[in-house]
């Protein structure tokens, strides 16, 4: 097959060749085996394919093995005479070694050029998610959210979304008669959860310049397509960010890719590894806008890969779009595994030639039952297959093999810098300052005045006093229009209205743009 990939195949009790077709690539697909069965072998062979192909990859590197993509493998290895067996068995003439064009990235900026976003890009829904939030608490963040883009305020960081609830704190009182009650416990609350998430490392996520998805997508000028790995080892120590970003990563593609019909290629494939995080507790809101995208994304050229231990770790209107899968080993020991096993052998198209449960259950590291789509996007018979070696390096490359291919690539000084721009921040913070500064003059007048009006009673005992040494009884004075004025305000002022009134200055200067 010219146009697919080969993941592997032949020999004695084995099938025909399996390739996977580049025309229906972009519907998606599944890789799913226990532990140690070779499923990042078959992601790294996958990856491979779809580069040579010209297809750009972007995938999550959980143990750290796929760095070995940027490396080509050696005949020296131990591993070199083991391939070369299964080249001959599989019948795989074309095998070569070869390095894969290389983009390592990092949420934390230490494996691999910074991968940022701003809060607003996030959006409620997912930012929710990663801070596990009560529905009262999404309620908030999503007003959080609403009054920002009402007011003009960019929210870009960590730093703009701390000061946009302290805001919405401070003017709860109007704000509550047109979005609800808004308490402050729950800001609180969500407060708290956004210091964890700053303990966690998500500052480094959330600001400029953000990920340009342009920068995943490229094809060098030989033809192959950028494979993007994502260090995931230290990021897979907080699930729910590591999780978030990917889905979010998705829903970018979706939202800003045209739609391209049903390309001869996809223009990108994304491997989602450790998938069951990504439904792990996950709301039925979030499963529902995964299942969307899953359902459209095809039509933008985009391909999805779900990798995990168990098929049932997918919801099942997400499976049944996955059309490509390998699927290694299966564990069946408790009745729970049994029931999963045989579940998945059931979703797969049968052959005459063999059991499918018994080949799912015997398949040994390396091999895979495996089924992909064919001609009108028709899922082909399900085959036993041994999976074909990777020609780039098998483990993981060194630090300074990382660090060298950092440092070649032409995208270091795009992202390697942080921009600050003026945005919620600051902007909430010159109003507090002027609003400080206008509380503080409010203040000063009302000394004054005060100092004023005692200055001048004390004119008037004076006055008085020097008026009963020469009469026998005082000439009491009528207060002028302009003082009674001029005493009632004074009056107002050091009491109960006054403090309204500073507070109603304070207030205005925090509510004008």
């Amino acid at each position: 097959m010219t146009n697919g990939i080969f993941v592997g195949g032949g020999g004695k009790d084995y099938g025909e060749k399996q390739f996977l077709s580049l025309k229906y690539a972009n519907r998606h697909g599944l890789i799913a085996g226990a532990t140690g069965t070779g499923k990042t072998v078959t992601l790294q062979i996958l990856a491979e394919g779809f580069s040579a192909a010209g297809v750009p990859v972007f995938m999550a590197d959980v143990k750290g093995d796929l760095s070995g993509l940027a490396v080509a493998g050696s005949e020296t290895g131990k591993l070199h005479a083991p391939f070369m067996e299964r080249n001959a068995t599989i019948g795989f003439d074309d095998f070569a070694y070869d390095a894969f064009p290389v983009t390592f990235w990092d949420l934390f900026g230490q494996q691999g050029h910074p991968v940022r976003t701003t809060i607003a890009e996030m959006g409620p829904l997912l930012l929710s998610r990663l801070l596990e939030l009560s529905e009262a608490q999404e309620g908030i963040l999503n007003i959080a959210f609403r009054v920002a883009d009402e007011e003009g305020l960019a929210l870009l960081d960590l730093d703009d979304l701390r000061a946009m609830l302290v805001w919405i704190g401070e003017n709860r009182g109007d704000l509550q008669l047109r979005y609800g009650n808004i308490s402050t416990s729950s800001i609180g609350a969500i407060q708290r959860r956004l210091l964890v998430l700053e303990n966690q490392g998500g500052t480094s996520f959330f600001g400029e310049p953000a990920l340009d998805l342009r920068d995943l997508m490229r094809v060098g000028q030989d033809g192959r397509g950028q494979v993007n790995v994502l260090a995931a080892d230290q990021l897979m120590q907080s699930p729910r960010l590591y999780s978030t970003f990917l889905l979010w990563l998705l829903s970018e593609l979706f939202e800003d890719l045209p739609e391209v019909g049903d390309p001869d290629k996809p223009k990108l494939v994304f491997f989602f590894d450790e998938a069951h995080l990504l439904f792990d507790g996950a709301p039925k809101a979030l499963v529902d806008k995964v299942e969307q995208v899953a359902r459209l994304i095809r039509s933008k050229g985009v391909g999805v890969y779900f990798i995990t231990q168990s098929p049932d770790d997918i919801p099942e209107d997400i499976l049944g779009q996955l059309g490509n899968r390998v699927q290694h080993a299966l564990r069946a020991f408790t009745a729970r595994d049994k029931k999963a096993l045989r579940m998945a052998a059931e979703t797969y198209r049968e052959n005459p030639a063999f059991d499918t449960e018994t080949a799912i259950r015997e398949v040994g590291v390396g091999e895979a039952v495996t089924s992909m789509l064919q001609k009108k996007g028709v899922p082909g018979i399900v085959e036993r297959t041994l999976i074909r070696p990777p020609s780039s390096q098998l483990g993981p490359i060194t630090k300074l093999e990382r660090a060298e291919t950092i440092e070649l690539s032409d995208l270091g000084s795009k992202y390697t810098t942080p921009v600050d721009r003026h945005s919620a921040h600051e902007i909430l913070t010159a109003r507090a300052e002027a609003a400080a500064k206008a509380a503080a003059e409010a203040e000063a007048q009302e000394e004054e005045m005060e100092t004023s009006q005692r200055e001048y009673q004390s004119a008037r005992r004076y006055s008085g006093s020097r008026v009963t040494r020469s009469t026998s009884r005082p000439v009491r004075r009528e207060k002028s229009f302009g003082e009674k004025m001029g005493d009632m305000v004074v009056k107002e002022l050091t009491g109960t209205t006054g403090r309204r009134i500073v507070r109603g200055i304070l207030g205005g200067l925090f509510k004008a743009r």
